[in-house]
């Protein structure tokens, strides 16, 4: 009886202690889950996701910063000649026109500066027209002469003009756009390129209207 006592006895402490043993493997070994991840192991991203996740935190490239320059410069014409339509005379369509470019362009300035500046870049400097030491290689920019040509227009002359000069400025900027989605990088300066690109033409093509309405 004494050896079916201590038998008994010995079985049910190995029982206990196997029991033990795989409780401690299932929580230390990696088998235990917090919300589905072993709470030893840590979770893997697949290169996909990070490839994914580093270009949208802002990769960029040299092209994007060109554009980003470049086009706040434009933007910035662009703004001085939207700015003039009330002060001139201009027609209840032409200010409304000078109105909503002046909007849309003025927030994309804001937008594109502030790429510029969390990147380490150049933010351009406001300038009226392209005088002595701006940029070259802007299509559609305006000289300064011209610039103040149309300072001196008023009335009816003044919406032919200005009509005029932002369809060519247009043309430039959709160039531009083009450049930017051909050889940039970074997805939101594309995204915007194309933005630009489609409300300039379709902007070129209400002003071509205009101006065919206003001809004598």
């Amino acid at each position: 009886m004494l050896f079916s006592h201590t038998s008994h006895r010995s079985i049910a402490l190995a029982a206990v202690g196997t029991a033990a043993a795989l409780a401690v493997t299932a929580c230390g070994g990696g088998g235990a889950s917090r919300g589905g991840i072993s709470s030893s192991t840590p979770a893997t991203v697949s290169p996909s996701a990070t490839a994914s996740a580093t270009a949208s935190a802002g990769q960029h490239n040299q092209a994007d910063v060109r554009f980003t320059q470049e086009m706040i410069t434009h933007h910035h014409q662009a703004i001085v000649m939207a700015n003039m339509a009330p002060q001139h005379g201009a027609s209840p369509d032409v200010k409304a026109l000078a109105e909503k470019i002046k909007k849309e362009q003025t927030s994309q300035v804001d937008t594109m500066a502030h790429w510029l500046t969390s990147w380490g870049e150049r933010v351009p400097p406001e300038q009226s027209g392209l005088g002595p030491g701006s940029p070259s290689g802007m299509p559609g920019m305006m000289t300064e002469q011209k610039m103040d040509e149309l300072r001196d227009t008023r009335s009816t002359s003044f919406d032919k003009m200005f009509l005029t000069m932002m369809i060519e400025h247009h043309q430039g900027a959709v160039e531009m756009a083009s450049t930017e989605k051909q050889q940039g990088a970074y997805g939101p300066a594309k995204e915007m390129a194309s933005k630009i690109a489609t409300t300039q033409t379709a902007q070129i093509a209400q002003m071509r209207t205009m101006l065919a309405g206003s001809t004598p």
